[in-house]
């Protein structure tokens, strides 16, 4: 009895020991240590309340995010919380976009370069002055103002459907540039299928592999945001105004020729709006691009997300 009283002592000691025993902290630590916590801000820019979409430390490296139409900082959703681990995070949406005040198209020029200038001035409220720019749709025509007008200030391109030359304009464009040819009645009614659920829809899903991994919360927030009131006159307002970018495709093919900024190409091929062809011609001005194409459509973060974002933690890593 004696005995067993001191082996089962002798057990106890062992397990308290056992228990007591500091835990290998390399087996512990996170393989990342992530700052997902995503904020949602706004700041005044020359009286227009701008909201933003913030993750990750300032003092790493930053990305502006530029989204495109119909969207809002809403499509970097992915991006903001995934990679906030690594890189300083940030996506404004433009005056008359998600949850940014929307002028009256009486009281404000929807125009790329008058958005462009609220943009830039946000980054310079922000003190931003060396980023990464990720573009999409019209985050080019946005992303490239700022770059030609700052070159130095830009480390890098990552582009997700964002155009820059004539050959990458589809067959999307008809009704724009019917537009173009003479803004009426006639020619604006033809567009205002796009600005319905179903058109809207249409542009996230249409060159999918599966619909079914387009999360609907993206059209159906713009959507709401449809609705109101002159909201159809701005938007027709920005693609009238369109035609002005192509105008200014030679100095950003200039600007590309001249500072050979790092570039990433994560390209959906089926857009009707820019097909792979639009990706393609990036290579007539840039020496060395890390080229991804994706069997997918316009809005290619939704359905090849995962990769994009692999991709570009390794470019920016580089």
């Amino acid at each position: 009895m004696k005995n067993l009283k001191s082996i089962t002592t002798l057990l106890l000691l062992i397990l308290a020991l056992g228990c007591s025993k500091k835990p290998n902290t390399e087996d512990t630590k996170p393989k990342h240590d992530k700052m997902t916590t995503i904020q949602y801000k706004n700041l005044n820019v020359n009286g227009i309340s701008i909201a933003y979409r913030e993750s990750g430390n300032p003092k790493n490296p930053t990305i502006v995010l530029l989204h495109g139409f119909p969207s809002s900082s809403h499509q970097y959703r992915k991006v903001l919380s995934e990679l906030s681990d690594e890189f300083h995070l940030i996506a404004p949406d433009y005056p008359g976009f998600g949850e940014s005040d929307f002028p009256s198209p009486e009281d404000f020029t929807y125009t790329f370069d008058n958005i462009a200038s609220y943009i830039e001035k946000f980054l310079e409220l922000k003190k931003i002055d060396s980023y990464a720019i990720m573009i999409q749709d019209y985050g080019a025509p946005i992303g490239f103002r700022l770059a030609t007008a700052n070159p130095s200030k830009i480390t890098a391109i990552i582009n997700q459907n964002g155009n820059a030359y004539k050959a990458g304009l589809g067959e999307g464009w008809k009704g724009i540039e019917a537009l173009w040819a003479n803004r009426n009645e006639e020619t604006e009614k033809a567009l205002l299928f796009v600005f319905s659920k179903e058109g809207l829809k249409w542009q996230y899903t249409h060159g999918t592999r599966n619909p079914e991994h387009v999360n609907p919360d993206t059209w159906n927030l713009d959507y709401l945001r449809m609705l109101r009131p002159k909201a159809h006159k701005m938007h027709l307002d920005l693609f009238y105004d369109y035609q002005n970018n192509i105008k200014l495709y030679p100095k950003w093919q200039k600007y590309l020729r001249d500072n050979q900024p790092p570039l990433l190409i994560v390209w959906g091929k089926n857009d009707a709006f820019f097909p792979e062809s639009g990706a393609e011609a990036f290579k007539n001005d840039v020496k060395k691009i890390d080229y991804n194409i994706y069997d997918t459509g316009h809005f290619a973060l939704e359905e090849d997300g995962d990769d994009i974002m692999r991709k570009i933690r390794e470019f920016m890593k580089k």
